[in-house]
C-alpha cells in the first residue's frame, strides 16, 4: 500500500507539473523574444551611463534587471507603435516604410510575406472556414490547419487551399500544404480554440469533431454510393 500510494502521488504530481511546465516554456520563449528586441537599447543606455557614472552602470549590469528593463521597453514600444499605427499620420508613415522596403528584393519578400500572413489570419476567408482539418501525414490521420488563401489549379479548375499546419506545442513552426477545397473538413472553431488545442497537445479540445467531407468519404469508400 505505501508503495502504491507513493506511485499515485508521484503520478499526480507529474500530471500537475506538466501543464505548468509547458506554460512556462511557452511564456519563457515569448518573453525571451520580446526581451531580446529591447536588449540592444538597454546595453546602449548602460554604455552611455558608464561614461558618466561608471559605478552606477556596473551596479545595474545584472542579468535579471537587464531582462526586465528590456522586456518593459519592448512592450512600451509595441504599445506606442500600435497607437501610432491607428492614427492617420502613423498609417502614412507605415505606408512610406512599406514602400521603402518594397525596393529591397530579399527584405521585401520576407517582410511582405509575413505581413500578408498576419493580415490573412486576422480576417476570415471568403466562403471557407479559417480553421479546418486535413489528412496529414497520410489519409486517415487528421491535423488542424489554418486556411491562408484559395487558388485555382490550371487545367482542372479545382480550387486548392493553402493550409498552414502548426506544430505542437510550439505553433510558430509547421508545414504548408496545398489541399483541394473539397477535401477540407471545416470546423466552427475560433483561432483561440484551435491554438489552445495545438499548444495543449489536444488536452483542451471539444467533445466531438466534425465529419469528413462527403466527397472524401466517397473516394475512400466507392461502395458508399451504391
Amino acid at each position: 500500500m505505501p508503495r502504491l500510494r507513493v506511485k499515485r502521488y508521484l503520478l499526480t504530481g507529474l500530471l500537475t507539473f506538466i501543464p505548468l511546465w509547458v506554460t512556462w516554456l511557452v511564456f519563457k520563449f515569448v518573453l525571451g523574444v520580446l526581451a531580446s528586441i529591447g536588449a540592444p537599447l538597454v546595453a546602449a543606455l548602460l554604455n552611455g551611463l558608464a561614461l558618466v557614472a561608471p559605478r552606477t552602470a556596473d551596479s545595474l549590469k545584472m542579468e535579471w534587471l537587464t531582462f526586465v528593463v528590456a522586456l518593459l521597453l519592448t512592450l512600451v514600444s509595441l504599445y506606442l507603435l500600435g497607437f501610432v499605427a491607428n492614427r492617420v499620420i502613423g498609417q502614412r508613415f507605415l505606408n512610406g516604410f512599406d514602400a521603402l522596403l518594397a525596393r529591397i528584393p530579399l527584405v521585401q519578400t520576407i517582410y511582405g510575406g509575413t505581413k500578408k500572413l498576419m493580415a490573412v489570419l486576422q480576417n476570415k476567408p471568403s466562403g471557407l472556414q479559417r480553421v479546418v482539418l486535413i489528412d496529414f501525414p497520410r489519409r486517415g490521420m487528421k491535423v488542424v490547419g489554418f486556411v491562408t488563401r484559395v487558388m485555382v489549379e490550371e487545367g482542372t479548375g479545382r480550387q486548392m487551399a493553402a493550409v498552414y499546419i502548426p506544430t505542437t506545442p510550439n505553433p510558430t513552426g509547421g508545414y504548408l500544404e496545398l489541399v483541394p477545397v473539397d477535401e477540407l473538413t471545416p470546423t466552427d472553431w475560433t483561432m483561440d480554440q484551435a491554438m489552445a488545442f495545438i499548444i495543449s497537445g489536444g488536452a483542451v479540445a471539444p467533445d466531438t469533431l466534425p465529419a469528413a467531407p462527403t466527397a472524401t468519404l466517397r473516394r475512400d469508400n466507392p461502395e458508399a454510393d451504391g
